[in-house]
């Protein structure tokens, strides 16, 4: 029997979404040669590196290996629980609380909230937070109206909704609608001594710091990275907090002063806040970072958020290991890591 062919417009929508259940299916990443549940709550990756497959088998076979936090290859008890509470959590019209869904599962809350953090790496709250804004996303798009897209997003009451709407969209609710065309960041390049930056601002803060060796190369990956943005080069007005950054490199103790508007999911949200507690010349393990945080077991989560990291420098990720202690990996290479890494030792001793 031919496998039924797959929608991909359709599970590339239930990965954004994190739908474990919605479909039958399994998607793989070619530049991590791993294939994950669409539940994963791995890093989103990039569309145009993304294959999917009806089945583990099919995605074995293609050279992908499963992945180790969702364990797509067989569904453990409780990532069953998870999946359940999903279903419940997209079929309410308002989003449940905590100990209603546990109920609704006829499962404790203790128990309910060791499924999440064990499977996605969040809190049943948080979780529950993420599912409503990606209804409220796809509602603001599909609604003639800002109310009755809140409604179908499952908030109860509007001035909830406007109370945390920042927080929710990371932008205004009518900006959302245009799809980010009124946020307009400006940004510029320079030489630092580590090669070439790249800085991009709000007038918040800054929301982009990255390293690489091409000015093309990091002006893409801003484009990649805020594609909805209105992207305006423009060095006189960037030159300040440029020479901010390219300082910090060498006298690594300015990066904390950096002003940030920087913006992701709230785990995210939570490990950046830990990676910039860590004390300059001092380094932390990827576990470590997890229990600081509260999800002990979340450490791939934790190596994910690290990765999605948008502010080199300002959000000092090269500050963690891997278990081993050995350099590991870093987005913007690992010589960068060890020259950041040996200037703080210098600055701190």
């Amino acid at each position: 029997m031919l496998a039924p062919v797959l929608d991909c417009d359709a599970c590339w929508q239930a990965v954004v979404e994190r739908r474990p259940g919605a479909l039958s299916f399994v998607y793989a990443v070619t530049t991590t040669l791993i294939y994950c549940r669409p539940g994963c709550a791995s890093r989103l990756p990039n569309r145009r590196n993304v294959r999917f497959f009806n089945s583990p088998a099919d995605a074995e076979r293609a050279g992908f290996r499963a992945c180790q936090r969702c364990r797509p290859a067989g569904e453990p008890p409780l990532a069953a629980l998870v999946t359940r509470a999903t279903a419940v959590i997209d079929a309410a019209e308002t989003a449940p609380s905590q100990g209603a869904l546990a109920a609704a599962l006829d499962a404790s809350p203790k128990t309910l909230a060791r499924a999440f953090k064990a499977t996605v790496g969040l809190t049943p709250k948080a979780f529950i937070q993420a599912r409503r804004r990606a209804r409220l996303q796809v509602a603001l798009s599909e609604e003639a109206r800002v109310s009755d897209a809140i409604y179908e997003a499952g908030y109860g009451a509007s001035s909830r909704f406007y109370s945390e709407a920042e927080a929710v969209l990371g932008m205004t609710p009518g900006r959302f609608r245009a799809k980010g065309a009124g946020l307009t960041l400006h940004w510029a390049t320079a030489a630092c001594p580590l090669g070439r930056v790249l800085v991009a601002a709000t007038e918040k803060g800054v929301a982009m710091i990255a390293f690489g060796d091409d000015d093309r190369a990091l002006e893409a990956d801003l484009a990649d990275r805020f594609t909805a943005a209105e992207r305006v080069h423009d060095a006189g007005r960037l030159q300040a907090l440029l020479a901010q950054v390219v300082t910090a490199i060498d006298e690594p103790a300015g990066a904390a002063a950096i002003p940030l508007d920087i913006r992701g999911t709230a785990f995210q949200q939570r490990v950046w806040a830990a990676l910039r507690a860590i004390p300059l010349g001092e380094t932390r393990r990827y576990g470590e970072i997890a229990a600081a945080i509260g999800a002990p077991r979340a450490v791939r989560a934790v190596a994910n958020a690290c990765a999605g990291n948008p502010a080199a420098l300002a959000v000092p990720c090269h500050r963690v290991l891997p278990k081993d202690g050995t350099l590991g990996g870093y987005r913007w290479g690992p010589e960068r890591k060890r020259r950041l890494l040996a200037n703080e030792r210098q600055a701190s001793d």
